[in-house]
Parts: C-alpha cells; structure tokens; sequence
C-alpha cells in the first residue's frame, strides 16, 4: 500500500491528517495555519487560528474578534505529533512559509512569496524540505523584475515632475504589502504622503504591532484639497476611477504590479504611468527558490501552472499541478482573456471623499 502524503490537497484547504489542522483552508475549519493576511489566504469562521506574530494585528482587523495565536520565524509548535515552525516569505509583513515535519518528513507550504529583499518584509528565507507547495503567479519567461531601487527612482521622478507640472500624484497598491512597500521608499523630500482610509485602516493595525512605517496622514472629509495635492496620494485599486479620487483632479494616476510588463495592462487599467512592482517572485525569482529547497517533489498552485510545471519537469524537477482557491491581491482582472492566470474580487468601492472604510475583506485585499 503506497504511503499516505503528510498533506493533502483538499476541497477545504491543505490538510495534515496527522496533525488534524489545515494551511489557509478557504472553508471553516478546527484549526488553521495561515501564511499571511491577505483575504484569498485567510478567511473568516476557523475555529482557531496560527499565524505569524506581525499579522496580528492585520487578521484581527479583517477577521474581528477570532482565536488567534501568533508565533515568531523558527518557533515549534506540536500539533498531534507534528513539528509546524514559520519562516520568512517575504511576500508582505507577517507573511510566512508553513514547515511541517513528521517521523523525517518535511513539507513546506509557501503561501505566495518573493525573493527581493524589500526592506520592510522579513526577507525570504530557502528552507530544505522533501515537498514544496509553491505559487506561480508570475510563472512566465515574460516576468522579469527591475531592482526595486530602479522602480522607485521611476516613481519619485515621476512625482517631482507632477510637482512642477501643477498636478496632484496618485500611486495605486494594494493595502496590504504593496501599499507598505511604497511608503517606505518614496523620497519624504518632495513632500508628505496621504492614504486613503482603506490604507491608513492597515498602517494603523500594523503600527499596533510596532512595525515603524514612515509617516503618513489619512485623508478625511476635513483635509484640504490643497494640501493633499502637494504630497502624493497612495490608494487601492477600488478607488480608481471613483468620485473620491477625481476630487483630486488635475492629477497623474500611476499603478504599481507586476501585471505593468504586460503590454497595454496601464491603458487598460486608464493609468498615466505602470510601474512594474510585484510582492510576488518573477519567473527567475520562483525557479531559483524552488531549487534552493532541495525539495523532490513540487507543487504549483495557483498562476502559470501549466506552462511553469512543463518547464520544470523539463529541467529535472519533478512539479505536479494543484487546484487551490488563492490567487487574489495581484487582481489581473483587466488583463486581456488567456493572460491572466487566475482573478480575484476586487476590493470594494469607495464613492465619498474621504470616508473612513471599515472594509476588512477584498481580494487584495
């Protein structure tokens, strides 16, 4: 009789039968293991949660009042007999790789993951294992990420020329990691930086978990339209084109992801400037994490599964293809049909000015 895998892909989520707990379960369960807060990884209704101690804060705000225990990077925890331990992702604050050991047996669930060091985001860490459950969001040749330093030297250009130019700056993230990712490199010299109340609801959360993020003023029915064109406004993609972002006209409207190396993503998206910025790997980026596990077997959840498990077993790895449901804060939605791997929901839209969302969901989210 075959032996029965430590963890299995179920209609709920990864499953340890041995240790009786699931790696982000999109149905409710007893117990769940959680990569990181983003909605398409951590849902409402589990029993009893594990995450990372850096996504306190963030779960309990999008989740409300749930049972949540939170550990550091290498800390064990027992579960039936099975070794569970979090290691750097490097996807977004908090955001971990889930070990699972039992009797010799190690199996690492990535969650989604990049190998850039950010500057804000624990960096990734390769852990050796025998099974490796890794994403391929951006598993295609196509995919290749510029330094981040490059990037954000394109940003803060473009928003000095804006300054001469008279016209306000809105940089569109995700609230959570992109949203970060930014702040903390923009140049404070060309002025301040105002959030939307989606944004500022997560910087809050996370400054509660004393993650020191620079400076930041959120934008309410108060604030001066004047002022805030001075900075530069940071906002989700479910504003854009809203009645809240056109207060700020005239302005320039740039959008950061990944999905800006596709050709013709900005005027879908009706931006004036795509920056390609990713929390997730590029094709080079997933190819030399994988290896770096040493790993026997790899599966590939959500993206390019198709393409990149050809490639990889055409380079000696041994990939399988596996049905998830993740896949949502990189929201490729506007992308033409056949260049988008998978979609989630947007976040919800905002119609006022300045209004305060208590919004805890999204796809981004």
């Amino acid at each position: 009789m075959a032996k029965k895998p430590l963890l299995e892909f179920t209609d709920r989520g990864i499953y340890c039968a041995q240790g009786k707990f699931y790696i982000d379960p999109w149905k409710p369960v007893d117990d769940a293991v959680i990569t990181h807060a983003h909605a398409d990884h951590a849902y409402w209704g589990h029993k009893h949660y594990l995450a990372h101690h850096l996504s306190r804060e963030v779960l309990l705000y999008r989740l409300g009042e749930i049972n949540l225990q939170t550990v550091e990077y290498g800390e064990i925890v027992h579960k039936n007999g099975v070794t569970v331990s979090l290691f750097p992702a490097g996807h977004v604050i908090g955001s971990a790789q889930i070990r699972v050991e039992y009797k010799g047996e190690v199996w690492v669930v990535s969650g989604d993951y990049k190998v850039e060091d950010d500057g804000i985001s624990t960096p990734f860490e390769p852990v050796k294992c025998h099974h490796f459950i890794s994403e391929c969001t951006f598993g295609m040749p196509v995919y290749q990420w510029k330094p981040q330093v490059q990037t954000f030297n394109e940003i803060n250009s473009w928003w000095r020329n804006n300054l001469d130019n008279g016209l306000a700056t809105v940089l569109v993230g995700y609230s959570l990691g992109k949203a970060q990712r930014i702040l903390q490199n923009l140049d404070l010299f060309n002025g301040k930086i105002y959030t939307h109340g989606v944004i500022e609801n997560t910087n809050e959360a996370l400054r509660r978990n004393g993650v020191l993020l620079n400076p930041t003023e959120r934008i309410t029915q108060e604030s001066s339209k004047e002022e805030v064109r001075k900075g530069i406004i940071i906002a989700p993609p479910s504003s854009v084109g809203t009645p809240w972002m056109r207060k700020f006209q005239p302005y320039s409207f740039g959008y950061c992801s990944g999905w800006m190396a596709i050709r013709g993503a900005k005027r879908r998206r009706a931006a004036d400037r795509g920056f390609v910025l990713s929390d997730h790997a590029d094709w080079d980026g997933l190819i030399s994490a994988i290896d770096a596990t040493d790993c026997e077997c790899v599966y590939l959840t959500h993206g390019y599964t198709a393409t990149f498990s050809r490639y990889l077993n055409e380079i000696g790895f041994n990939a399988h293809e596996v049905h998830t449901l993740y896949g949502g804060e990189e929201d490729p939605s506007n992308l033409p049909e056949g260049e988008a791997p998978s979609a989630g929901e947007p976040e919800k839209e905002v119609l006022s000015f300045g209004e305060d969302l208590s919004e805890v969901g999204g796809a981004d989210s």
